[in-house]
């Protein structure tokens, strides 16, 4: 994970292509195993040891963060090619994402739909104190951002046509001078979309 290996191939590669500097930490009178063995070994591993170890990791990771400069945290849900068959659907998993590309936390969920009630659970076992999380437009939830709030987080939203009553709210305000007059905010206009950003925005 730590070197962007998203599936067992990967890691197999990556073990190859490291095998002398991993023989100074493991045994591998054999050699490398092969990308089906390590699949094989993660099926048969229990997921709360793996979340176990995860956790470990992530604490490694956020180690003295107030200390550091802020940090950039992306929280999305993608569905994992290759890990559905005909008895059981792929992987959905809602991972966040540091802003070198590393995995700092990871939530297992049914389907897309069921993003909404894993966010939080995410941003629970995340240090996301002082630094930036940004969510697309299904993480626009009231429950969400008051989680985030709680944790002392700053954050940035998408906001999409389909979400009713408050994409014609928001839609309002900056239509309105008045209201845009006493906010810090900045417009960039792009070749499908227009995209506001906010600074101290009260809505």
């Amino acid at each position: 994970m730590a070197a962007n290996a998203n599936d067992c191939v990967d890691i197999a590669n990556f073990a190859e292509e490291h095998q002398t500097q991993l023989k100074t930490i493991l045994t591998l009178k054999n050699g490398v195993p092969a990308h089906d063995t390590i699949y094989r070994t993660f099926t048969i591993i229990p997921p709360q040891s793996l979340q176990s170890l995860q956790n470990q990791f992530n604490k490694l990771l956020n180690q003295n963060e107030g200390e550091k400069i802020r940090k950039l945290f992306h929280i999305d849900g993608k569905t994992q090619c290759g890990t559905g068959n005909n008895h059981q659907k792929a992987n959905h998993i809602v991972s966040a994402i540091d802003e070198n590309g590393f995995s700092i936390g990871q939530e297992l969920v049914d389907d897309k739909s069921n993003e909404i009630t894993a966010i939080p659970e995410l941003v629970d076992k995340l240090n996301v104190a002082g630094h930036i999380v940004t969510l697309d437009a299904v993480g626009t939830q009231r429950n969400i951002v008051q989680k985030l709030c709680r944790k002392h987080a700053d954050y940035v939203l998408a906001l999409k046509g389909n979400q009713g009553k408050l994409h014609e709210k928001v839609a309002l305000c900056f239509d309105d001078s008045e209201f845009l007059g006493r906010c810090e905010y900045y417009q960039t206009v792009e070749k499908a979309r227009v995209v506001l950003r906010g600074g101290s925005i009260g809505i």
